[in-house]
């Protein structure tokens, strides 16, 4: 049972870290309708910003405010110059248009930042807690429960954004009904280009997290394709869905990979590891036959 426990609560804070970059996703799908393909590019992008500018002489949390600076340009200049020229064009077109926006930020970083593999130290060793560890015998790492404080605390900001400030209020306006919003007098544009900022924050967050436990490379861009089943189980525009989804895939898979294969090899021989790398894909796919618009997202009734 304590084994059980410890990996249970592993795969928990491990989920944290996925709800991270379905937020990105959440953030912007909610706000304009649009499945941004490239959140996966400006986790990267915004990680090799950090470690660029501290290779370029600045002490790190200098690099870190220059790198949301540079996040929020990058989120200004895509609603300026792509989703302003695609305003009421086909869902299919603004997706199209993400997917080339991501190859354009995995050119575009290496270029200015480099791209061989190099870390990030945010000073949190990835460890047990000693404490922990000896009064009750799970193996707590402290650098999970560093990453689930600064989750926790985004998503507290985000909440107090959303429901306490008058741009918090025109985003969720905008949400729920854009040409209500726009005969409201609420500036679309001006709020897609926040979202997009708020979003390129959420990336920079998550580059500093999962480039210091990966190291800053090119496979930080696959982050996006462990939140697509977050995404599907916990809903493409709930906030609360994004952290609920991520707290079930990350305990799932980690039960899978350590439970799974045993079962597996005594029922049919053979090597059944890498389990943890396609188990959230099998699970989310079949909760889309239960549950197609997920745990907190809207359901759509079709009417005869």
């Amino acid at each position: 049972m304590q084994f059980f426990l410890e990996v249970t609560l592993s795969g928990l804070l491990s989920g944290l870290m996925y709800s991270l970059v379905a937020l990105g996703f959440v953030l912007i799908y909610k706000a304009s309708g649009v499945f941004n393909f490239a959140q996966g590019a400006m986790v990267y992008f915004a990680a090799l910003a950090v470690v660029g500018l501290m290779e370029k002489g600045m002490p790190m949390w200098a690099a870190i405010i220059g790198a949301f600076v540079v996040m929020i340009l990058v989120g200004l200049a895509t609603e300026r110059f792509v989703l302003r020229k695609l305003v009421n064009q086909p869902p299919i077109t603004l997706f199209m248009a993400t997917i080339g926006l991501t190859f354009f930020l995995e050119g575009l970083g290496p270029l200015l930042f480099g791209s061989e593999v190099r870390p990030i130290d945010l000073g949190i060793v990835d460890e047990p807690i000693q404490s922990v560890m000896d009064s009750v015998g799970i193996g707590l790492s402290k650098f999970d429960l560093f990453a689930s404080g600064m989750v926790v605390a985004l998503v507290a900001a985000l909440a107090l954004f959303f429901q306490r400030t008058k741009v918090g209020r025109a985003l969720r306006a905008v949400a729920d009904d854009h040409q209500a919003a726009l005969s409201l007098g609420i500036p679309l544009q001006h709020i897609w280009a926040v979202v997009w900022g708020v979003a390129g924050f959420v990336a920079l967050i998550a580059g500093l997290l999962w480039g210091s436990r990966n190291g800053v490379q090119f496979a930080l861009t696959m982050t996006a394709l462990k939140a697509l089943p977050v995404l599907i189980l916990g809903g493409f525009t709930s906030i609360p869905g994004a952290i609920v989804g991520g707290l079930i895939i990350g305990a799932s898979e980690k039960l899978a990979e350590i439970y799974i294969p045993p079962v597996m090899q005594d029922a049919f021989g053979g090597n059944f590891g890498g389990i943890e790398g396609w188990f959230p894909y099998v699970f989310a796919l079949l909760f889309l036959l239960v549950r197609p618009e997920g745990l907190f997202g809207e359901r759509h009734i079709d009417r005869v």
